[in-house]
């Protein structure tokens, strides 16, 4: 007799949905969420709905507001510059652990992302190009993190990813789509992992700070433009 299929998590199914929403921008930052309209756009129940919000709320991408329900978390230039900065110091001592504990098949890991990444101006689909360059730039520097061989640097480290991700999506909205962008950006990764490779930690590491503050100016400007 064969089982029946796994009935969906329908609370992950409304958290995943509503995070992608919210840092797409599809829900402007102060935006009170309407459960009716929640319930609607999503078609699940007030249950799921709650347990995805209340998610949210812990990870600082929705505020709860007492007796008045749910709204999108605020963002400001204060907070994308602390997020970045703090971003930048950590990946740097990650990065510096990787180079001295990382091995042949660590390197040959962050080789492969790398060429990866680089090819992603063939995929001709611009629906596509977010998401195929996001996951595969974040696979790259994942691969670069992974040799650091610590488990709570990592936890950190994807804690203020997943911080900084609405200010991301603006700076990636930005770059994906321009060749120019694209191109400069494939030459920045060539050149980290050519350090990498290389074991020049002060380069290498003077190299991943700017990589990661370089997206700064930009995002800043489209703020002051909203």
């Amino acid at each position: 007799m064969t089982s029946a299929s796994p009935r969906p998590n329908l609370a992950i199914t409304a958290y995943r949905q509503l995070k992608r929403d919210i840092i797409r921008g599809v829900y402007a930052p102060g935006e009170k969420l309407r459960m009716s309209h929640l319930k609607e756009r999503y078609a699940l129940g007030v249950g799921p709905m709650r347990e995805a919000l209340s998610q949210l709320v812990g990870e600082r991408l929705v505020t709860a507001v007492s007796q008045r329900g749910y709204r999108v978390a605020e963002m400001s230039i204060e907070e994308l510059e602390s997020l970045y900065d703090a971003r930048a110091e950590l990946e740097g001592l990650v990065l510096e652990l990787a180079i001295a504990r990382g091995g042949d098949d660590w390197e040959a890991g962050i080789v492969a992302k790398a060429h990866a990444l680089a090819k992603v101006a063939e995929v001709h689909s611009a629906e596509d190009m977010l998401d195929v360059w996001d996951t595969r730039h974040q696979a790259f520097h994942s691969a670069i993190a992974a040799g650091c061989d610590s488990p709570h640097l990592l936890q950190a480290r994807t804690w203020l990813f997943d911080q900084a991700e609405r200010y991301r999506h603006l700076w990636l909205c930005q770059t994906v789509f321009s060749a120019e962008a694209l191109d400069a950006k494939r030459r920045e990764h060539a050149a980290l992992t050519d350090a990498i490779l290389a074991r020049d930690t002060p380069t290498a590491r003077a190299m991943m700070r700017e990589h990661l503050m370089s997206p700064v100016p930009i995002i800043k400007e489209v703020m002051q433009q909203r």
